[in-house]
């Protein structure tokens, strides 16, 4: 269940980065920049990795918090031990749910 939870995080966060890396570089030169006041000494292509790992990482985590906000209480609130595994002074109780 976790796996395909990733996938839905990171599959359309890397499709967004790809694009956001497209939009971003038609319209800045990586040659141009400067990081405080200093150009930036990487080569071209090292700002384009460097930028959409960037982007990939900042949109995961809009995908992740998407993800977390879409789960059920039920999926918050579950006790990930099950009920005969769980120590005897354990505050659950009974059934999860």
């Amino acid at each position: 269940m976790w796996a395909r939870r990733w996938m839905w995080i990171a599959w359309p966060a890397f499709l967004l980065a790809a694009v956001l890396e497209m939009v971003v570089f038609a319209v800045v030169d990586p040659g141009d920049l400067h990081w405080f006041g200093q150009p930036v000494t990487l080569s071209r292509e090292a700002v384009y990795t460097l930028a959409f790992f960037v982007f990939w990482g900042v949109t995961m985590a809009s995908s992740t918090l998407t993800t977390l906000l879409s789960m059920s209480p039920f999926e918050v609130n579950r006790c990930p031990v099950p009920e005969d595994q769980r120590p005897k002074d354990c505050a659950r109780k009974g059934s999860c749910g």
